[in-house]
Formats: C-alpha cells, sequence, structure tokens
C-alpha cells in the first residue's frame, strides 16, 4: 500500500498539469506529471481488456505514442505483460539480449522509435485492470525505491481517474451527463475498432479474435496506426478478403 504521504504529493502534481490546461484532472495529467517528476522521458497509457481489443488513451510525446501502439499492435511488449501478469515490467535496457528474445519484433522496432527503456505499471484496483501506464526512456534506465514508488502512485492514481471516467461515460450513455474526462475518448476510440472488427468477422468468416489479429496484422505491416486501419474499414475504404494470406497486405480501395 503506497503512504498516505506519497499519494498526495501526487496528487498535488496531476491536479497542477490539470489546471495548466484547464480541465478536471484526467489520465492525461497523470502521463504528464509522471515525466515531469520522473528520469524519463515520455509516458503513455492505454485501456486494456481480455474480452474487447484494447487501445491506446494517451501519450505525451511521438516516440511513446508510438510505443502504445506498437504493443497493441503487435501483441507483445511490457505493457502486454503487465496486464496479463498483473505486475510491472521493468526494463531497463532494451538492448539486453534476454529481452531480444523475450519480445523480438518490439524490442527492435521500440528501439528504432527511440525507447531504450520501458516500464509498465498495471492499472489495479482489486480484481479490476483497466489498463497500463507506460513510461519510456531514451537512455539505459533504472529507477530506484523511490521513484519506482511514485510511479506505482501515478498509476495508482490513474486506475482510479480512469474507472472514474467510464462510470461518468456509462451515465451519459444512460441519459445524464458526461464528466469531463481530461481530454480522453474513452468510448470512440475502441468503439471504432469494434465495430470495424465485427465488420471483419462477417467479411472473413471468422470469430472475434481471429478478426482482431488480422486488423492488426494489416497496421503493423502496412506501417499505420491500429485506429487509422479501423477507420477505414468502417468506412469502407478497405475490405479483407478470406481468400488472401494472411501474411501478405489487404487490398486498400
Amino acid at each position: 500500500m503506497i503512504p498516505g504521504g506519497r499519494s498526495a504529493r501526487i496528487q498535488v502534481l496531476v491536479a497542477r498539469q490539470a489546471a495548466l490546461r484547464g480541465a478536471p484532472a484526467g489520465v492525461v495529467d497523470v502521463c504528464t506529471a509522471a515525466v515531469a517528476a520522473l528520469p524519463v522521458g515520455g509516458a503513455g497509457l492505454s485501456a486494456m481488456s481480455r474480452t474487447t481489443p484494447s487501445h491506446p488513451l494517451c501519450s505525451t510525446d511521438a516516440v511513446s505514442e508510438q510505443l502504445e501502439e506498437l504493443q497493441l499492435t503487435l501483441g507483445e511488449g511490457p505493457c502486454v505483460d503487465a496486464f496479463l501478469q498483473g505486475s510491472s515490467v521493468l526494463t531497463p535496457d532494451l538492448l539486453t539480449v534476454e529481452l531480444q528474445y523475450r519480445w523480438a519484433v518490439f524490442a527492435d522496432a521500440a528501439l528504432e522509435a527511440g525507447a531504450r527503456a520501458v516500464f509498465a505499471l498495471p492499472l489495479q484496483m482489486g480484481a479490476i485492470s483497466p489498463g497500463v501506464l507506460d513510461l519510456y526512456a531514451d537512455v539505459p534506465t533504472v529507477l530506484d525505491g523511490d521513484e519506482l514508488a511514485d510511479a506505482l502512485a501515478f498509476a495508482d492514481l490513474a486506475t482510479l481517474l480512469l474507472l472514474d471516467a467510464r462510470i461518468d461515460a456509462t451515465a451519459a450513455s444512460d441519459g445524464g451527463a458526461a464528466a469531463e474526462d481530461g481530454g480522453e475518448d474513452l468510448g470512440g476510440y475502441r468503439a471504432e475498432i469494434d465495430q470495424a472488427t465485427g465488420i471483419l468477422m462477417v467479411q472473413l468468416g471468422v470469430g472475434v479474435d481471429e478478426a482482431f489479429v488480422r486488423l492488426r496484422a494489416h497496421s503493423f505491416m502496412r506501417g499505420r496506426r491500429l485506429a487509422e486501419v479501423a477507420a477505414d474499414v468502417v468506412a469502407h475504404r478497405l475490405r479483407f478478403s478470406p481468400d488472401a494470406d494472411p501474411e501478405q497486405p489487404d487490398d486498400d480501395s
């Protein structure tokens, strides 16, 4: 359990970032405050689920945005492992031989993107795990005890803010007014990916898991964001053929 003093200090740091934006605190403020307080160059946060497609929510810079997309598209990396294991995955140096084998594709892609160290912290409250907070550095980096404790406190606060935002979104869908969520569209991104996955299920005659794998594979092979590919599928600019080789790009219309 994180001491109240540390938790309160982290809340103040996040509140300051929200005040600068002139909006209620959201997970985007957690990411920004974490970068300012810790020896990292960027931060990103992804909403994750075992039953529906996961998706990035926010990032502080282009590198962290690319890292979130890479991990969710490839289905591997510290973020994915942290979510599945329910524990932090600390990667001080992606050039470590073990990690090159563990994440054969992600490790090289992350290094090329500009990351050298990645720290993935699962968002958890009891049995609920709504996502993962990722921090990266462009040089080999080790978080000391206090820095790791702060990072975990940021993850704890992100969990609360993300769950609160989802409650607000649910209330809004039931006819209530939605609260400001700190700049993240919690429903739109996932809804479009879910819709695209459903379309592929029909086009390919497959289940939801295989349809989502095909969507991710196309995104990776074309070097495009998952959200962009999903938007093309929904807009009927991209159609997948059941007769096409899954390893080959599908046709853009």
